[in-house]
Formats: C-alpha cells, sequence, structure tokens
C-alpha cells in the first residue's frame, strides 16, 4: 500500500471528520446566545460587517489552508502540524502550545455556553443543588467520557445534532415578530465594534475543529479544503440571514434585554432550546477532540514528554493522556470564567494560528520553490491578505492582549530554540531565507558601499582549528557585532570527494557552535595550501558579498617568505585588506588588557586600525581592555604637539582611547615598540603595501625584516588597508590627526 493510501487513524471522510464538526462548531453558542446581542449593539450594518471581516480571514485561511493540505500529506495536530512542517519546529511549538490552551479552553467556553442556556431556560425545573458549575462540571465530565473512549462514537453522535440545528434553524425563519419592550425597563448600554467583533470571532473558528482532525482523516488532501471551505460558505449564507431576519421581527431594546432573542422569534421555541444545547455540547465535543490532537502531535515531535502522545484504542488513535490534560484546563476554565471572559482569549489565539498559516501559504507561493505544487492553488498575495488581516485584527481588537500573545508565542520559541531538538523533517525556512538573500543581493548589487555603512567581512584562513584557534578567536571578535565571518580550511589532496568535503566543513561547523563561534564554513581542496588560499582569495563570495578582509598566520621560515610576500602581494592587488596575527595566546589574562595601536605615518591604515581595534572592543573577550594610540617622535618639541593632537582626535572622535607620545630614545623603532608595549594583550600595527613597480624579491626582504624585526614581541596583528574605502572617514579621521 502506498504511503499516500496508508490508513491514518479512524480514516473519516470529508463530510464525517470534517464538515460535520467545522459546521457544527460555525453554528454553536454564539450563534443562538449572543448574535441578538451582537446586533443590538453594532446595528444591522456593524454585524453583517462584523460577519464579513471575520468570515474573509476564515475564507482566506481556508484557502490557504487547502493549499498547503494539497502539497505536503498532513498528519496529526491540525495547525499545528501544518505550520511546524512549514515554518519549522520551533514554530510550530510556539504556536501549537498556545493553540493547545485556546482550544482547551474553547470546550469551557462551549460547556459555559451550554450551562447558561441550561439555567437560562430550565432555571424553573432544575432543583437547589444543580448549580451553574455543578451543571457545568458534570457536563465537561460527561462529554470528556464520550471522547475519551471513541472518537467514532461522538464523531457519529454529531450526525443528530446536526439534525436538531437544521430544524432549529427551520424553526426560526418560520417565527414571526415579536411585541416592543414595554417603557421604563433600562436598556444595557452596546459596546464597541471590536469588542462585540472578539466576542463573535470564535462564531467562525469552526474551521480549527476540522483542522485538528487531520490525523484521522482518509484522505486528507481531499477532505479538509473541500470540508473546510464548504462550512466557511455554508455559514457565511446562515450568519448573513439571521440578523437580516432579527432585525425585522425584534426592536434592538429587545436584542439587548434578551440573550433568548431566537427563542422568542422561532415558531417553535423548544426547538430552538434543543439547538442551543445541541450546538454548546457538539462544539465542545469537536474541542474535546481537538485539543488533545494538538498535544499528542506536540508529543510525539518531542516537544513534551512523550507519553503524553501514547495512544489507546482502534489502531492506537485514542489520546486519552491528552485528553484527561486537556479536561483538566477546561475544568478549571469552567469554574473560573464565563463567556464574555473566554471569547477574546479564544479570539487571540486563533486569530494567531490563523495569521500563521496564511503565512505559511504565503511565504511558500512567494519563495516558489519546485517542490511547492499544490493541487488547490492560491495566489500568495491572497493568503499574505490574509495574514496581514489577522494580525490587524487582533491589534484593532486588543492591541496589549495582541502583545502579550506574541510575547507567549516567542517565549515558547526562544525556549524550543535553546532545546536544540532535531526535527526529522524539512522545512521552508531555508527557502525563506535564500529569498531575503537574493532580494539583499540584487539591490546590494545597485548600491556602491560606503564608509559609513562598512563593516568587517572577514576570511580567516584557519588551517587547523584546534591548533590555530586564536586565529578564529581574533576574527570572531572583530566580527561578532556588525561584520560576517568565514572560517576557511584548505584541504590539500588530489584525492578527495564531495562526501569528504561535506563532512569536514560539518565537523568543523559543530566544532565552532559548541563554542559559540557564529560562522560560515568553507573547505577547499587544492593541491597546496597557498594554491587553494589563492583560489579563496580571488574567487570566494557572491555577488557584493564578497569578504573585504583575509586574516591569517604568520610564518617565521625564511623558504616560505616569498610565498607570503606573493600571497600579500595577491591580497593587497585583489583590494582586500589584510590581517595578519602573529601568537599563539591571545586570550587576556584574568587583569584587562591594554590594546595598543601603533601609528607610523600611513593614513588609511590608522583609519583600518581603529576601527579594527574599535570593533573588538565589543567583544565579552576584549570589553575590559583598555585602548592606547601611541607614535613615535624624534624630539620633545613634536612630542607635546603630537600628544595635543591626539588628545583632540581622541575628544572629537568619541575613541575610548587613551594617547601617548614617546621619544625615539633608541636606533630602532621596534625596539621602543616591543619595550613600550612588552604588557600589551594585542598590538596592531600597520604594514607597508608593495609598491607599484617593487618586485617580488624586495618585498619578501621587507616582509622577512619586519619578521625579524618583531620577534618575541606580545600578540601582534599586523594590518594593511587595501579595499577601496576612505577609512579615514569610517572613523572620522580629521585634518588634525593628518596635520
Amino acid at each position: 500500500m502506498g504511503e499516500e493510501n496508508k490508513k491514518q487513524g479512524y480514516a473519516f471522510g470529508t463530510f464525517k471528520g470534517v464538515f460535520t464538526p467545522s459546521i457544527l462548531t460555525i453554528l454553536g453558542v454564539i450563534m443562538y446566545l449572543r448574535f441578538g446581542w451582537v446586533l443590538g449593539s453594532v446595528g444591522l450594518a456593524g454585524t453583517l460587517l462584523i460577519v464579513t471581516i471575520a468570515t474573509s480571514i476564515t475564507f482566506l485561511t481556508g484557502l490557504s489552508l487547502s493549499a498547503l493540505a494539497t502539497n505536503m500529506k498532513v498528519g496529526g495536530g491540525g495547525a499545528y502540524y501544518i505550520i511546524s512542517r512549514s515554518l519549522g519546529l520551533e514554530a510550530g511549538a510556539a504556536i501549537g502550545l498556545p493553540l493547545f490552551f485556546a482550544q482547551a479552553l474553547g470546550i469551557a467556553f462551549y460547556v459555559s455556553g451550554f450551562t447558561e442556556a441550561a439555567v437560562g431556560n430550565l432555571g424553573g425545573l432544575l432543583p437547589a443543588f444543580l448549580t451553574a458549575k455543578v451543571i457545568a462540571a458534570s457536563t465537561l465530565i460527561l462529554l470528556t467520557t464520550l471522547a475519551y473512549f471513541s472518537a467514532d462514537l461522538a464523531m457519529k453522535a454529531q450526525f443528530v445534532i446536526f439534525a436538531v440545528i437544521i430544524a432549529s434553524l427551520a424553526s426560526f425563519f418560520l417565527g414571526t415578530p415579536v411585541d416592543a419592550v414595554p417603557g421604563g425597563i433600562p436598556i444595557p448600554k452596546g459596546v464597541g465594534f471590536w469588542a462585540v467583533f472578539a466576542v463573535f470571532f470564535p462564531a467562525v473558528t469552526g474551521i480549527e475543529a476540522g483542522i485538528a482532525m487531520s490525523g484521522d482523516l482518509k484522505n486528507p488532501a481531499k477532505s479538509l479544503p473541500m470540508g473546510t471551505l464548504g462550512a466557511v460558505i455554508i455559514g457565511y449564507i446562515i450568519y448573513m440571514a439571521l440578523p437580516i431576519f432579527l432585525s425585522k421581527t425584534v426592536t434592538d431594546p429587545e436584542l439587548l434585554l434578551n440573550p433568548n432573542a431566537l427563542r422568542s422569534v422561532a415558531r417553535w421555541g423548544f426547538l430552538i432550546v434543543a439547538g442551543v444545547f445541541a450546538a454548546s455540547l457538539s462544539s465542545a465535543l469537536g474541542a474535546l477532540l481537538g485539543a488533545p490532537r494538538t498535544l499528542q502531535a506536540l508529543a510525539n515531535d518531542r516537544v513534551l514528554p512523550r507519553f503524553i502522545g501514547r495512544g489507546f484504542g482502534p489502531d492506537n488513535a485514542d489520546p486519552r493522556i491528552a485528553t484527561a490534560l486537556s479536561f483538566g484546563v477546561a475544568l478549571v476554565a469552567v469554574l473560573l470564567g464565563d463567556l464574555n471572559v473566554i471569547a477574546p482569549i479564544l479570539s487571540m489565539f486563533f486569530l494567531l494560528s490563523y495569521g500563521l498559516l496564511n503565512l505559511s501559504a504565503g511565504l511558500e507561493g512567494l519563495i516558489e520553490s519546485p517542490s511547492w505544487r499544490p493541487k488547490f492553488k492560491v495566489k500568495y498575495g491572497i493568503s499574505l491578505l490574509g495574514a496581514a488581516g489577522c494580525f490587524v485584527v487582533m491589534l484593532m481588537i486588543n492591541a496589549g492582549a495582541t502583545l502579550i500573545a506574541l510575547l507567549v508565542t516567542a517565549t515558547v520559541f526562544y525556549v524550543i530554540k535553546r532545546r536544540h531538538l532535531n526535527a526529522h523533517w524539512v522545512d521552508m525556512r531555508y527557502g525563506i531565507f535564500t529569498l531575503l538573500v537574493r532580494f539583499a543581493i540584487q539591490h546590494l548589487n545597485k548600491i556602491k558601499p560606503d564608509e559609513r555603512t562598512w563593516y568587517p567581512n572577514i576570511l580567516v584562513l584557519s588551517g587547523s582549528l584546534k591548533s590555530r584557534w586564536h586565529l578564529v578567536e581574533m576574527a570572531s571578535s572583530l566580527a561578532r557585532h556588525s561584520g560576517a565571518l568565514t572560517v576557511a580550511s584548505i584541504l590539500p589532496v588530489e584525492d578527495w570527494s564531495a562526501e569528504k568535503v561535506q563532512g569536514m566543513e560539518d565537523s568543523m561547523r559543530e566544532y565552532l557552535e559548541k563554542r559559540e563561534v557564529d560562522a560560515m564554513v568553507k573547505i577547499l581542496p587544492a593541491p597546496d595550501r597557498l594554491t587553494g588560499a589563492k583560489s579563496l582569495v580571488r574567487a570566494y563570495g557572491y555577488g557584493p558579498l564578497t569578504p573585504n578582509t583575509i586574516m591569517f598566520g604568520d610564518t617565521e621560515k625564511r623558504a616560505s617568505f616569498d610565498k607570503f610576500a606573493e600571497f600579500i602581494r595577491l591580497v593587497y592587488r585583489t583590494q582586500r585588506n589584510l590581517i595578519m596575527l602573529r601568537d599563539s595566546e591571545l586570550a587576556p589574562r584574568e587583569d584587562p588588557d591594554e590594546i595598543h595601536v601603533w601609528w607610523g605615518g600611513n593614513k588609511d591604515n590608522i583609519g583600518l586600525i581603529l576601527t579594527l581595534a574599535y570593533q573588538i572592543q565589543k567583544s565579552p573577550v576584549w570589553k575590559q581592555s583598555k585602548l592606547m594610540l601611541k607614535t613615535i617622535v624624534e624630539t620633545e618639541d613634536e612630542r607635546s604637539a603630537a600628544i595635543e593632537r591626539l588628545e583632540a582626535f581622541i575628544q572629537e572622535q568619541r575613541i575610548p582611547a587613551e594617547a601617548e607620545v614617546l621619544i625615539k630614545r633608541l636606533p630602532d623603532f621596534h625596539d621602543i615598540i616591543r619595550q613600550s608595549s612588552a604588557d600589551a594583550g594585542l598590538v596592531f600595527m600597520g604594514m607597508r603595501p608593495p609598491g607599484e613597480e617593487e618586485t617580488l624579491e624586495d618585498y619578501s626582504r621587507y616582509y622577512g625584516n619586519l619578521m625579524e624585526a618583531t620577534k618575541d614581541m606580545p600578540p601582534l596583528a599586523f594590518v594593511l588597508a587595501a579595499e577601496d574605502i576612505e577609512f579615514r572617514q569610517v572613523i572620522g579621521i580629521s585634518a588634525r590627526l593628518e596635520a
């Protein structure tokens, strides 16, 4: 048997598994007990507008759901399942847990509606001990018992309830006008449009009842679209006809005073009472079937303990443990709340789940990946419109409650993210990020980078991470807050395979993640390290997103000086900045270290060096370090002028640094630097760029002399600015320092 034909749970069909629970929840307790109040509060035009806005959101969500359901094999968990398989496990759990509580509160909502109807219509016949809370708790226990042992029996019971509701609607539309309210009776004040909307909206969230049964459908791809959209359309027709008829038969004061306005109009009032009982009980039963299945799906995906998702009964389809937990949440809500308190809470979480369903379908259509081939096609703009509508309506109903709902969702997302759960499915997050990157690259390609938006995009040639970790640590400190980092290694072998390269990249990525280094990883096979490094410098990157700074370690082997000089010249000629690090121990000591910046006259280098020094001070490793800006002059007279210049510059540019000017008392500048910076945690120095006509031998000689002169120094970073950027403007160097 193919996967697409494999039986799921009870294998319900469209009418029994989706349409019936959806339409019975739509034509529910709000229609019978609150629709007259809605009409009396906002009038006929306002009521028709509320019904149209609410149903439009549900209809757009139904379209999005149809597209999603016909593009994937839908399992148990309804909205949670679809969102988690589209936006990822974290997003699914972030809406799935609040959605479960909304569904569990929905049970309480419908049971409270049944209780209100029972007390209002049978109050004089009930014994004194049957208080509202006793009736509600008893009803909840009986319904839970039915759902606990057999979903099939519960679904069959809904056919009888459906017949009762149809009969009650026929009785209503065959009814006659009622007498006007006598004068002198105080009329309650109506409430605002959006407050009324919040109470009404759960009436059209019945599609959740059908979606939640996704794991027990024979063919979800067929049943979910047909059953959902059919229920929404029929519900809309009835909800538009009701207020028009009701406005002609009942006055506004009567609507505000009498919660049983529909019964007053109906030809056979007892059928309305039966309809109220049937609708509230069927809606509660639908929620009792849906909430545990959302909880079961969360447990099966290890978001919650696995035992919660254990199945019982035929084909292990009944989530009895989850049903018991749903009962507990609903019981607390039944004992504490009432209809008007619970309804707005339901609205928020249902709107949030609808918004994410629409967003999922909209993004799938926007990305247009080859795997997006739904049989039920919907323009991505329609789905995105549905998502926007959900979020706008949430804000209009109650901005504070919206923020609380989003905060709860974000908190769950963060907690699940921190747990590092491995989903066994793929989602579209890669496609979303690819879409964003593609959009950004296309626009970046048309814009010339400028000094104000410059940030370090570093390619660090690390080699072995364990032996040269100081390079990665330094690069991470520079790029941590406002930069990009790629850690690259050359694989110097002739015999390589894509699998071997991928395995090494995965290993490096895991190593970096454990040490909380946020970086991309690149392994490049090459005949030797220098050839591979040259290839990376020339070709690594995509469009405008290419590294602007190359970082690597030094060499003291004289045999390698020519190769290093050649590599430095290549980096400079490709207009990549260069950072060459000399050290094996970069971690600061317990006391905050000083970072020394030595300026020798190169105006481009000092701009880049100060920018890098400022960047590194943002990192946790170096944030306590003191930045010292140093230079060397020949005489005491020059020293006074230089100090004044440096201090004025520091103050003007708001650089957290101190100035120090030394007089050349030793014959070699490097000896002065070695002596003055002996206790520094890190020293920055500039390098001379290769001349236009300079031979490789001459520049190699310069490099060798530099390596010899800087032996036994503290951790040392040589910097060479080569990018076509005015680094003096990046840090804000003025003519005062250049003088």
